[in-house]
């Protein structure tokens, strides 16, 4: 059984008519977010490490929550079962231990968390509740975070808040996208000519690494053309594989990324940077200039016009702040350090910094 299935059943069959007996009159959302592969349906037997099992979380309003929380934690310690459809009840395997903060609350010996909305976005995103979501602050939300509040499943809608926040944050700000997709271009720009140059030095190792960097920069540009999250770098394919561009892009990156010469690689590369070109009028974001390939200036390697596609998009940006902006990147796109990447407190100091050195003093995020 697929861990989100187990844990929908567990809140059916056992969490939800608890509460219905023991707190009759207290509202609630009910689901399943945070840590582990079931979000995204890719558990399998091996995957199971990481917070897998009957759990689910519980989302009451701040109200209630002084009066509530620690009841609803401690009562069902006192009433859970051993095990629920032949999986053991509580952290069995479990890295990543439940939150306790002011508006947030669990215990490991059981799979029931209870949050407010507000705690959901202090603990898990560092954000200020209270505060705007600005498009700095989108800049500095880690994808992977973005990922686990927006996958998953919401099981029971009382409040409506857990549905809230997942429309919320499930796609970013338009000229948020349109600012990383003219990111993911320039990164394009940088390093397209590299295959060539590195395989004509005779360095084909080199030339493949740069390949599969361009591969993922253009798997990228898929993933946020469908407005969804790339989770990092265990699903990150499998999660590509998902996307309908995927059935247009998959051969041309295979083709690349298997090819014996440096001259079939950057073809096949050249061919995806163009096919993913030529889709985003179809998503929503229409170019100006018109996709290409040609040769890099009299040399013999095969390029797209990333530079005019990239300004291109960079120009179309409305929002004044991003304006302003180098074109340097979000926390993903700049980084893929662990520590930063599941750190948003941390992301968030790092943008911060970034773009007060590289603009003058950024708006505080």
């Amino acid at each position: 059984m697929k861990g989100i299935e187990l844990s929908r059943l567990f809140y059916r069959d056992v969490v939800r008519p608890w509460l219905n007996k023991a707190f009759p009159d207290l509202r609630h959302d009910a689901g399943i977010f945070g840590y582990g592969s079931e979000l995204l349906g890719f558990d399998d037997d091996i995957s199971r490490d990481h917070n897998w099992g009957p759990r689910v979380q519980l989302v009451i309003r701040p109200a209630d929550f002084p009066a509530h929380a620690a009841a609803i934690v401690d009562g069902f310690d006192a009433v859970k079962p051993a095990s629920f459809l032949g999986e053991p009840i509580g952290y069995r395997s479990r890295p990543h231990p439940p939150i306790v903060a002011d508006d947030a609350l669990g215990r490991p010996s059981h799979g029931v968390e209870v949050f407010t909305a507000a705690g959901i976005l202090r603990t898990r995103l560092d954000l200020d509740p209270t505060a705007p979501l600005d498009a700095l602050t989108w800049l500095s939300l880690p994808e992977q975070r973005l990922v686990e509040l927006t996958a998953g499943e919401v099981f029971h809608s009382d409040l409506g808040e857990l549905a809230r926040l997942r429309e919320t944050l499930g796609r970013s700000p338009r000229d948020v996208t349109l600012y990383k997709l003219a990111t993911q271009w320039r990164r394009i720009d940088d390093e397209q000519a590299f295959i060539g140059r590195a395989g004509l030095a005779g360095d084909d190792l080199g030339s493949r690494i740069i390949a599969a960097r361009l591969a993922r920069d253009i798997m990228r540009i898929g993933f946020l053309l469908e407005g969804r999250y790339p989770p990092y770098a265990k699903w990150f394919g499998s999660a590509f594989a998902r996307l309908a561009g995927a059935t247009t892009l998959l051969p041309l990156l295979a083709a690349a990324l298997a090819a014996d010469t440096w001259q079939q690689r950057q073809k096949q590369l050249a061919q995806a940077s163009l096919a993913v070109a030529e889709m985003h009028a179809p998503a929503g974001f229409p170019l100006s200039v018109v996709p290409r390939i040609g040769p890099f200036f009299d040399r013999p390697f095969l390029t797209i016009n990333a530079e005019a596609i990239g300004a291109d998009l960079a120009g179309a940006i409305a929002d004044p702040l991003l304006r302003g902006l180098p074109i340097i990147g979000s926390i993903d796109q700049i980084t893929d350090a662990t520590p930063l990447v599941v750190a948003p407190e941390r992301a968030r100091r790092a943008i911060s910094a970034l773009y007060e050195a590289s603009s003058g003093p950024a708006p505080h995020a």
